[in-house]
């Protein structure tokens, strides 16, 4: 038993590919690590679609007002205040569920929590979508009335899609998305 030890090897891999100077190899392997902890089946489903699309046309939702003189009328402070919080956090919580922080951070009860964001954001979506609307017309003989107009639309659609993915998300949370075991994880 005294001779174990010296017959044993824990090398996993060919010396020469640990040791690349080029750094190909450990490239490959970084790569791997971030895909395996991606959660892909997620990239496929009905709310992260609704989610990029909610980061996308938001974006583009805050980028033509903030292209325009919106400071000249208080409503559009609330448009740019909602549509830039709710960017960054549905851009932030995108990565977290894509890079499958609800397994790792288990005391968070992540379908109540995404429901209930997605129904906030629903309803503050749909004030900012209003307010836009109403504030278009001070804008309409001058250059910006195409970015104001193009602003409140795209503010409907992302609160089509908030509502879309508060409905999903409801579903995810009272279970009616897949059996008990899938539930856990929003989708």
């Amino acid at each position: 038993m005294a001779d174990f030890p010296s017959k044993v090897t824990t090398e996993t891999g060919s010396p020469s590919s640990q040791s690349s100077p080029q750094g190909g190899n450990s490239l490959r392997g970084l790569a791997a690590n971030v895909t395996t902890m991606m959660d892909m089946s997620f990239i496929r489903s009905i709310p992260a679609i609704l989610m990029m699309t909610e980061i996308f046309l938001g974006l583009l939702q805050w980028a033509l007002i903030a292209s325009a003189p919106y400071t000249i009328l208080p409503a559009y402070g609330w448009v740019m205040f909602v549509a830039v919080t709710l960017w960054l956090l549905t851009t932030i919580l995108f990565f977290m569920i894509l890079f499958s922080a609800p397994r790792k951070l288990t005391a968070v009860p992540w379908p109540l929590t995404v429901m209930m964001y997605q129904g906030i954001a629903t309803v503050l979506y749909l004030t900012a979508f209003l307010a836009n609307a109403a504030s278009v017309h001070p804008f309409r003989y001058s250059y910006f009335y195409g970015h104001m107009a193009a602003a409140a639309f795209f503010g409907a659609v992302v609160t089509l899609a908030y509502g879309a993915s508060a409905f999903f998300s409801y579903l995810d949370w009272k279970g009616d998305g897949g059996n008990a075991a899938t539930s856990t994880v929003p989708t």
